[in-house]
Formats: structure tokens, sequence, C-alpha cells
């Protein structure tokens, strides 16, 4: 049988899913073709655990935050039972929005018809409504998106059947378990609109060979590309490890008690797939939220996360502006780099490329996304 996508050959396929090392990259059709993001958003975004916020960011029962997941607006709410739902903010009445950015609140009400929904998102008030047959405040829920809090991140999936995340994630857990990620808070974020498709940016967080073209002054001294590598992986993510190049332990905030010496100055690089991108570093993890909207088009904010602990330190604003500072001028480098790499795919006599053997991630996530996107047997 074959296995094909559209505007993808088997044969272009086949070349993607070669061992390393003799594997090419993924054809730019599976960058640049919408029918091809279409699939993604069906066969991968909305089966998948989905990153949208910390638990830090709605600590306070009432807090809740809003965003739009691939079409469906939702709001994160930490409910004055304690529990924290990812829910619909769409009002089971007419559909309009009950709520917009974010805050603290006890009611949602609907901005349309004043329709007020607790922070369960059950209906609490629907007025007017006398004379509707059948009709019950008690019997209207807001619906529910399944919810996971992995590690202090709270996790989305809008597949009922889809595995639990954490089980996925285990070796991964271990692998950072010292760096305490479920004790982090954020502490600046910062907002992009991007003009390339996602796994550009994937793509790019998961290796380190462009250090020497892209970063030569800033991460190529600190962090040596040829000495990059990649761990096998057991399930879908990926992590990159950069040794450091001196023994120079990293400035600012003390590191996470119990780390080992070498996981101090080391930098990291992961990927929960699909878009779930950390980097972790010390006391300091970068969480890139990752928003595809379009196959040429994506919001991204990152976010830089410290143990909460750290906050009340003396002098803390100043360190979290200069680690904000720096954060934001090696993404302005990559932005560049991603810029390039948007307009060559998009190229009409662009081509599959070889991938190097210090590029272990972007195989790892190109073999799980052709499995995901044409599994074996799969006849287009």
């Amino acid at each position: 049988m074959t296995r094909e996508l559209p505007g993808i050959s088997t044969a272009e396929i086949d070349r993607a899913a070669r061992p390393l090392a003799q594997a090419m990259t993924l054809p730019p059709a599976a960058y640049i073709r919408e029918d091809v993001f279409g699939l993604e958003v069906e066969r991968i975004f909305r089966r998948r655990w989905l990153p949208l916020a910390r638990v830090d960011q709605v600590a306070k029962p009432g807090d809740f935050l809003s965003m739009d997941v691939f079409g469906q607006p939702v709001m994160i709410v930490h409910g004055q039972d304690g529990e924290i739902r990812v829910m619909s903010r769409t009002c089971l009445h007419r559909a309009a929005q009950v709520v917009e950015g974010n805050g603290n609140r006890k009611l949602f009400t609907c901005p349309y018809h004043a329709w007020s929904y607790d922070t369960a998102g059950q209906l609490v008030r629907a007025p007017l409504m006398e004379g509707a047959e059948g009709f019950s405040e008690s019997g209207c829920r807001l619906p529910q998106v399944r919810t996971e809090i992995w590690q202090g991140f709270i996790l989305a999936n809008f597949d009922p059947d889809a595995a639990p995340f954490a089980p996925q994630a285990r070796t991964f857990e271990t692998y950072f378990e010292k760096f305490r990620l479920e004790d982090m808070v954020v502490v600046r974020t910062l907002e992009y609109d991007s003009d390339w498709n996602w796994k550009v940016l994937v793509e790019n967080f998961m290796e380190a060979y462009h250090h020497i073209g892209v970063h030569p002054e800033t991460f190529e001294p600190a962090y040596h590309a040829r000495d990059s590598r990649v761990p096998d992986n057991d399930g879908p993510w990926s992590i990159l490890h950069m040794p450091a190049a001196h023994e120079e332990v990293p400035l600012g905030l003390p590191p996470v008690e119990g780390l080992e010496d070498w996981q101090v100055r080391d930098l990291f690089a992961s990927v929960l797939y699909p878009h779930f991108l950390l980097g972790v570093q010390g006391s300091v993890v970068t969480w890139y939220q990752v928003f595809p909207e379009a196959a040429g088009k994506m919001k991204l904010k990152i976010h830089i996360c410290v143990p909460g602990a750290y906050t009340g330190f003396e002098g803390f604003d100043q360190i979290a502006d200069e680690i904000s500072r720096m954060v934001a001028a090696i993404h302005d480098e990559d932005i560049g780099a991603n810029h390039t790499v948007w307009k060559g795919l998009n190229a009409p006599l662009t081509r599959q490329g070889r991938l190097s053997p210090l590029e272990k991630a972007i195989w790892q996530f190109n073999t799980w996304w052709l499995e995901t996107m044409v599994p074996e047997g799969d006849t287009g």
C-alpha cells in the first residue's frame, strides 16, 4: 500500500523515514500546504495533549485565562471548589463568548443576554426564560475539555479517547526530575507573531547545528554545536543536550538545590510532541508556547519560569529583566533563520535536504510526525 499526503509522494515519505544516517528532511509540502495543515489539525492538534497554562497563572479560586485553540474558544478556570478546568467559553444560548482576556471572577456573565455561569461552568442564571418549556438552568453546563496537570503545566486534549499524558512522558520526567519543574512560576512573557510554519520553529529549537551560523557570538562559544547530543527516546518526546564549553556557572539566580554541576552548566532543549517546547538550564526554564494558526502563520509566547521561592530574592526584578533580554536577543537571531528557511521552503526548486547526525531530534520528530499523519497501511 502507498503512504501519501496531499502534495507529498510515497518516495518523499520513504526518504524522510530512513534511518538517521540516510534520512532526509520532510518535503516542502509538509510545511507550506494548507491542506496538510488541515490534516495536522485533525490528526494531531485535536488528538494530542496541548499545554495551555501553568498552574501559577491561575493560582487563586476565580482566576481565569481565555484563549482560542484551533477554532475552539476556551477558558482555563481555577474553580471555587479548588479544581482547575478547561472549558468552552461559548454561551449555550446564542453562542456569544462569555468572557475575553484574563482576570478573576466568581461568575462569567455573557454580555449578550446576561446568562451567567459559575467557575465550574454551571449555568446559574438565565433571565427572562419563563415559558421556555423543559428548560432548566441546572441542566446546562459549559462543555468541559479533558484536562491533566503535569509538572505544574495545565494540559488539555479534545480527544475523549486519548491516552493519559503522564505515562507517555515518564522517562522524560525522570530525565529532568532534579530541576523540579513543578516548582516553577512564570515571571516574564515575550510574545511574537511569526509568519512561518510551526515545524520550522520546532526544528530550529531542537538542534544545535545552527549555532555555528546563527549564534556564532552567543550560543556557539558557550555550547559548541559539535558537542551536542540527543538520547534515544521511548515516547513522543526528544531531548537535546548541549554540554557547556566552560566551567563557569551561569550568572543570575542560584541553581536549583540538588543539581549536579553538569546540570547547572549545560543547556537542554526538549519537545514533547507536537510542540511543547522547554529550554532548561540551572534554575531557569523557558517555555515556548506555540499556537499554530495556518500553514504559514503561528503565534508564540515565550514564558520565562523560575522557582517560585526565588521571586522574593533581593534584586529579582532586575535579574528577571536581564534574563528576558537575553532570551529575546537569542530569539531575534532565530527569527532571521526561520524567515530564510520559510522563504526557501516556498521556492519552487526546493527539495528535501539531507539531515546531519547532529539533527537526530529532528529525525525523531519527523519519524513521529509521519507515523501520526500517515500510519503504516494508510492509503492516503
